[in-house]
C-alpha cells in the first residue's frame, strides 16, 4: 500500500513541483570511477526535495485543518517548503526556526509568507516552540520527516530518477530527519531492481549510522558541529522502521571530504548545492571501490547557500 501511495502521491503533486532534472558529469565518472547519475534537486521550487512532502501533507490535510493553518519546526529547508506550499494553496503557515539557522534560509522562508518564531538550537528547543505555536494558533503540526504524507511526497523524487535512468546498482542519500531516504526505499521497492539505498551522513552527525547499529532510534546528545546544517535531526518512529527494513547502510563522511565533494561539484559541474546535498557524493566517493564501474544515483538534495559564506 506505502509503494501505491508513492506512486499517486507524485500525481497528486506534480502541478506544484519541478520534475528536476538528472544530470552527469564525465569528469566526476572518471574521478570516482563510477557511472554517476544526479538527481537535481538543488532545481527544485524552494531549492531542496522538501516542497514535495509540503506539498503531498497539505493536500491530504481536510478542508477544516487546512483553514485554521499549519506548522512545523525546521533549520531551514522544510521552513521554505512548508511556507511556499502554504503560499500556493490560501494556507497560513506558522514556523520554529533556531536562531542558528542559516540567514539565507530564514530570510527565504519570511518572503514566502511563513511566520518565523525563532527557538534555541537544540531538537527540543524546537518542538517546545512549535508546541507553543499550536496552542496559540490551532495549527495543525507538519512533521519535517516524521509524517508519513511527507515521506511519500520525499520519495517522488527517488521515483522521478529510476523512471528517467532506468535501473541503478546504488543510490545515495543524505540523512538528517530521515523523510527523504524513507521516501527513496520506498520508491526503490516501487521501481523493482536490486538497487542498494544507502543512507549519507556526516561523522559529526552520525545518529541514524548509530541507530541502525543499535536498531533503536540514536540522538546527539549536543547540536551538532557540522557544515552539513541541513542533516543535524533525527530519525523517526515513522521512518525509521522502513530505514531499518530496506536500507542497505549508511555511510558517515568528514568534514574535510563534505567540502571536497562541495567544491567538485561547484568546479566540475558549475551547480550550485548546499553541503547537506554535498555529503551524498562524498559518500559514495568513500564508497566507490564497491561500486566501480557501476550506476549509481546521487540525490543532490538542495542548493540553499550563501554564496557569500562557501567553505572554499
Amino acid at each position: 500500500m506505502e509503494l501505491i501511495e508513492v506512486l499517486e502521491c507524485h500525481r497528486r503533486i506534480e502541478p506544484f513541483v519541478h520534475r528536476s532534472p538528472v544530470m552527469q558529469s564525465r569528469q566526476l565518472n572518471a574521478l570516482s570511477g563510477l557511472d554517476l547519475f544526479f538527481k537535481c534537486e538543488n532545481f527544485q521550487k524552494a531549492g531542496s526535495f522538501k516542497i514535495r512532502g509540503a506539498t503531498n501533507a497539505l493536500l491530504s490535510l481536510p478542508e477544516e485543518k487546512r483553514k485554521r493553518g499549519v506548522a512545523t519546526h525546521s533549520s531551514g529547508n522544510f521552513a521554505q517548503a512548508l511556507a511556499l506550499a502554504a503560499r500556493n494553496l490560501g494556507v497560513s503557515a506558522y514556523i520554529a526556526m533556531p536562531e542558528n539557522a542559516p540567514f539565507a534560509k530564514r530570510e527565504a522562508a519570511k518572503n514566502y509568507g511563513g511566520v518565523i518564531q525563532l527557538c534555541g538550537p537544540g531538537i527540543k528547543d524546537r518542538e517546545k516552540a512549535a508546541q507553543v505555536i499550536l496552542e496559540r494558533t490551532g495549527a495543525e503540526l507538519l512533521h519535517p520527516s516524521n509524517n508519513i504524507r511527507v515521506i511519500h511526497g520525499q520519495g517522488t523524487a527517488g521515483l522521478e530518477l529510476f523512471q528517467d535512468v532506468g535501473e541503478l546498482d546504488a543510490v545515495y542519500v543524505p540523512v538528517g530527519g530521515g523523510g527523504l531516504i524513507a521516501g527513496v526505499l520506498l520508491a526503490a521497492r516501487l521501481a523493482g531492481g536490486k538497487c542498494r539505498v544507502i543512507g549519507a551522513e556526516p561523522e559529526m552527525a552520525d545518529d541514524a549510522y548509530r541507530s541502525l547499529q543499535t536498531g533503536e532510534i540514536q540522538y546527539n546528545e549536543k547540536p551538532p558541529e557540522t557544515i552539513a546544517d541541513g542533516l543535524k535531526t533525527h530519525l523517526g518512529d515513522v521512518n525509521f522502521p522502513i530505514i531499518k527494513r530496506w536500507a542497505a547502510g549508511i555511510t558517515t563522511v568528514s568534514e574535510n571530504e563534505i567540502i571536497q565533494a562541495m567544491r567538485l561539484i561547484y568546479e566540475r559541474m558549475k551547480l550550485v548545492v548546499e553541503p547537506s546535498a554535498a555529503v551524498a557524493l562524498a559518500a559514495a566517493v568513500r564508497d566507490r571501490e564497491k561500486w566501480t564501474g557501476k550506476r549509481v544515483g546521487i540525490i543532490l538534495s538542495g542548493g540553499n547557500v550563501n554564496p557569500s559564506k562557501l567553505p572554499f
